[in-house]
């Protein structure tokens, strides 16, 4: 039985291999990530912002970028950019060979089933959350303004010593919540935005044409993904820069009460802060993965 799983799992969609896809999927991941970093440093920036601040809610993405590009110099922008480096490539192995294996068996041969793209999402980001988070709680640590960590390492030895191995996934339950829904929504658009524009142009079948579609799918995936489940993200900042430069420690990681604690404190503006960032990091990041993603299989099947 197991020889005949191995055999039937060997080559799957689009007639790759499971190390195929895991390959063009961190290709993919790390492109985009460190492409796009400076603009998720600024992200990190606005949600971070501390009760002891004054004005928050009118902090914009332009004061920003001006305060850290005026303060710390363009080098401000890709703190942090070695652990993005370190995760992102492994994640989004892990990410898009879940997501192929998962669509193929829940598709049932139907390549329309937006309910199997939504749930194959699902367990993707799922399984590369696990693998991520504890890069991406160093990353948004190193991110802050007058991070006390001088590295990577520095940070993990510290965190381990100080705090335990628990705080590496304080986020890990918010981050999965947050990203099941962006997951779901991101690959429902990408591929019915997909077939949609394929639609309109059936005879468009040349390489700069196929490769027009998957990033504008991508991109309209991507924006509208992170403008809905940007509540989640802000909460999920929060979660992994408690304590650290001024951020404000949690009692609990529950989602509720930090969700009430900055309701409270800066309102319901303050659960949409780094929207715009967000919106601007996945709408190109996520056409520059699925344009990456969709180029490395085209080589393979090549």
């Amino acid at each position: 039985m197991g020889a005949t799983a191995a055999a039937d799992a060997a080559p799957i969609h689009d007639g790759l291999e499971f190390w195929q896809y895991m390959i063009a999927g961190s290709i993919a991941g790390s492109i985009e990530h460190m492409a796009m970093f400076p603009v998720d440093t600024l992200k990190t920036r606005m949600q971070a912002i501390t009760s002891s601040s004054t004005k928050i809610s009118q902090i914009t993405l332009r004061q920003s970028l001006g305060s850290i590009l005026k303060l710390e110099g363009l080098s401000g922008l890709y703190c942090g950019i070695g652990a993005m480096g370190l995760g992102a490539g492994p994640a989004h192995a892990v990410y898009f060979s879940v997501y192929e294996a998962s669509k193929k068996f829940l598709s049932s041969g139907n390549p329309n089933n937006s309910a199997a793209h939504a749930a194959s999402g699902v367990l993707a980001t799922v399984a590369s959350d696990a693998v991520f988070t504890p890069m991406d709680v160093v990353k948004q640590r190193l991110q802050l303004k007058g991070s006390p960590y001088r590295g990577v390492g520095d940070c993990v030895k510290r965190v381990l010593v100080e705090e335990g191995i628990g705080a590496f996934y304080a986020s890990y339950r918010t981050t999965v919540v947050m990203n099941a829904p962006f997951t779901a929504v991101h690959f429902a658009t990408y591929e019915a935005t997909k077939r949609g524009l394929m639609e309109v142009s059936p005879e468009s079948g040349g390489e700069d044409e196929n490769l027009l579609v998957h990033a504008t799918a991508g991109a309209a995936a991507g924006a509208l993904a992170a403008v809905l489940t940007t509540p989640l993200d802000v909460v999920k900042t929060q979660l992994q820069c408690q304590g650290v430069c001024g951020c404000d420690r949690f009692s609990s990681s529950s989602i509720v009460d930090v969700v009430r604690t900055i309701k409270k404190r800066d309102g319901y503006g303050g659960l949409m802060r780094g929207w715009a960032p967000r919106m601007l990091f996945h709408a190109p990041a996520a056409a520059i993965c699925w344009s990456t993603y969709e180029s490395v299989k085209t080589f393979f099947h090549n």
